[in-house]
């Protein structure tokens, strides 16, 4: 079949490898200049399959006002007269419940540990290479009530079989030496050995490389106008100036931007755009620089041992689609880093900003929609990294119309317009 991806960010070229693998004759079409440009390109770099939860989460909406007072919060929200974002957040606040937590965070751990095999698979076909480490990701409690709240986690973590380990002072400290001098900040940890760390944009490049050897077309600098649907199906797409580029088969892979394309289709997707941001701080004393990943609990923000560089990500500002640095939150990852690992030069860091596609359970949304040949992968998150090749795979499945190696339907837009 000659398929069509949209967007060249991780989840479109993971889908774009996955398809062409399979046979398909693929184009992908981006906006941008090249692959992962966007909410790709300075992610936190953590590959968390263990460490993987919804924001939507019991206590969240106390806690958000809270953090509403706190000068490093790692929720804001700037309220704006948006109905996309009132229904978002609506439903996001539904979700805050223990039953819905707990299924929501099943599935977002189903699907982690189905693409840590994924990608363990793609490493080995392409030896592709991108900072990658396997040294897991500690979970840093500064406070007991945090250690004593992680419970439920490591119980939804032996459900679905996952390793991990409550670890004390001590046990962080052997997984992180560099925490020796700042014992006195945190209480323990919870650690997923089996997490792994990368550079998301050298992955994505490198992959893209790999596709154009399996045959697949890339057009960058390309703007989408519009979809070719008729009579129930998908035919292809517009280009801007009114091109058409004919297909069977369209995969939406725009992440935040997806609800804006099919929106004049009758298709509403519950994805809305949450601002993450990221500093990129070169090391200068390995010894005091972190060893993997550490996720500062009380700030919600990962410091990533990238290479020669720290990669310190976080936050999530709800502000509709807006790209703008904000100088506070640069303060915030300096503060948290800085707090714990002195390493690197902050004054030679990158400050980025990137729009995280969410949706209400954080569980993305990947399958087939009502109309035919029109297929979605998008709405990963804070997870597109981690979840990419695992829902790579479901989605080609998917096109070829086969049953995936795990359970697809609990990822369909219909459990949003079902019961």
């Amino acid at each position: 079949m000659k398929v069509i991806v949209l967007g060249a960010g991780i989840i479109g070229v993971t889908s774009a490898y996955e398809l062409a693998k399979n046979g398909h004759e693929v184009t992908v079409i981006d906006r941008q200049k090249g692959p992962a440009l966007e909410t790709s390109f300075a992610n936190a770099g953590e590959v968390s399959f263990g460490y993987c939860s919804p924001w939507a989460a019991p206590g969240i909406p106390l806690k958000a006002m809270k953090w509403l007072f706190m000068k490093h919060a790692p929720l804001i929200l700037r309220p704006k007269l948006d109905m996309a974002m009132l229904s978002w957040t609506a439903r996001m606040l539904m979700n805050c419940t223990a039953d819905r937590y707990a299924i929501n965070k099943s599935r977002m751990l189903q699907l982690s540990d189905y693409s840590r095999k994924a990608l363990a698979d793609i490493r080995k076909e392409t030896k592709i290479v991108y900072d990658e480490r396997m040294k897991g990701t500690l979970q840093l409690f500064r406070t007991q009530q945090q250690l004593d709240a992680s419970g439920k986690d490591a119980e939804a973590l032996a459900a679905d079989g996952i390793p991990f380990e409550v670890a004390d002072q001590d046990g962080c400290i052997r997984t992180e030496p560099a925490l020796a001098r700042v014992r006195h900040k945190f209480v323990g940890g919870l650690l997923t050995p089996k997490d792994e760390t990368g550079d998301c944009f050298k992955f994505t490049n490198a992959l893209a490389l790999r596709c154009r050897e399996l045959g697949v077309n890339f057009s960058y600098a390309t703007t989408v106008s519009g979809l070719d649907v008729r009579s129930g199906q998908a035919r292809g797409v517009f280009l801007a100036g009114q091109k058409r580029v004919d297909a069977d088969a369209v995969v939406v892979a725009l992440g935040s931007y997806s609800p804006l394309l099919l929106r004049s289709y009758g298709i509403t997707l519950p994805v809305y755009p949450v601002k993450g941001y990221s500093l990129t701080i070169p090391i200068v004393d390995a010894l005091q620089s972190p060893v993997s990943t550490v996720m500062d609990e009380t700030f919600k923000i990962a410091i990533t041992r990238l290479g020669d560089r720290i990669r310190v990500g976080g936050m999530a500002e709800i502000s509709g689609y807006n790209g703008t640095l904000v100088p506070a939150r640069r303060v915030t990852l300096e503060h948290s880093v800085t707090d714990l690992f002195p390493g690197g030069d902050l004054s030679k860091a990158t400050f980025w900003s990137g729009l995280r596609p969410m949706t209400p359970d954080g569980t993305p949304i990947i399958g087939a929609t009502r109309i035919g040949g029109l297929f979605l992968n998008t709405g990963h998150g804070t997870l597109g990294w981690t979840m990419s090749t695992g829902s790579a795979r479901i989605l080609a499945a998917t096109v070829d119309g086969r049953e995936p190696e795990i359970s697809a339907a609990q990822f369909g837009l219909d459990r949003y317009t079902s019961g």
